[in-house]
């Protein structure tokens, strides 16, 4: 590890598992509304509680047909596949490691089923194992720019920043200026406590997909760090409901507080 990388801001190293399990959950960074979520972000009104509960409660059903496809067929590769991701959808993240590494036993050659049993692993927390999958996935002959962004995301988990910046250089090579990999990317200067070069890569996620709330809350929160608050909140607040504006940039500012509180010490 570089001494940059070991000089990492608490706040920073401390929301890595949410930022990096969610940037591999889709192999891209469909983070930052669980990101928010580690910010404090999932702070809900009993309303919308309910409204939530009603739609798990919906849903269900669908999970229960699924369960009975995978039990009456449980070494159909596409069955385990789509079981495996509902069950990470659900937070049942370790039954989808299980049910994605038995179908991976069965059918070892299967690159989809590798990418979603690493994806799978990395959610559960198992970042090296995730990575090793995830590098079975694909091959240096036919590169998947999404597998190469989680395998960056994992090496960032694992600390090994400068590595997993060149995962999101090979990447970019593939996808010029995709925000997904952008947005990985600056995390990873984050995390090496290089706030400007965060940033900058953030502001050109930013400018490539304005709409995107991840790659705000991203951008936000270096910036939040660099003591820029107000630019922060009027970032993290776009195009949100009142409340959950407010949620939100409560959230934000308890992490910077904690930052503060740190460097005092």
């Amino acid at each position: 590890m570089s001494k940059r990388s070991s000089l990492a801001s608490p706040p920073a190293r401390l929301l890595l598992p949410a930022l990096i399990v969610v940037a591999l959950g889709g192999c891209q960074t469909t983070g930052i509304e669980d990101v928010t979520g580690a910010l404090g972000g999932r702070t809900e009104t009993a309303g919308k509680a309910d409204a939530k509960s009603e739609a798990r409660a919906e849903a269900r059903p669908d999970m229960d047909a699924l369960r009975e496809r995978y039990r009456a067929k449980p070494s159909d590769p596409a069955i385990a596949i789509e079981y495996g991701k509902a069950l990470r959808a659900s937070g049942q993240r370790a039954q989808a490691v299980a049910v994605l590494e038995q179908a991976v036993l069965a059918h070892p050659s299967n690159k989809a089923l590798l990418a979603g049993y690493g994806r799978a692993l990395a959610d559960n927390g198992n970042f090296q194992q995730a990575f090793d999958v995830l590098g079975r996935a694909h091959s240096p002959e036919d590169p998947d720019w999404r597998i190469l962004s989680a395998q960056g995301a994992a090496l960032d988990q694992l600390g090994r920043n400068e590595e997993a910046q060149q995962y999101y250089a090979s990447a970019l090579k593939i996808v010029p200026d995709e925000p997904q990999v952008l947005s990985n990317l600056g995390l990873s200067y984050m995390l090496q406590n290089n706030l400007s070069k965060a940033e900058q890569v953030l502001g050109r996620a930013y400018q490539r997909n304005q709409n995107d709330v991840r790659v705000r809350a991203n951008l936000a929160l270096v910036l939040g760090l660099q003591g820029r608050e107000a630019e922060a909140e009027i970032l993290v607040k776009a195009d949100l409901p009142p409340d959950q504006a407010a949620a939100k940039v409560t959230a934000l500012r308890q992490v910077l507080a904690k930052k503060q509180q740190r460097a005092d010490k």
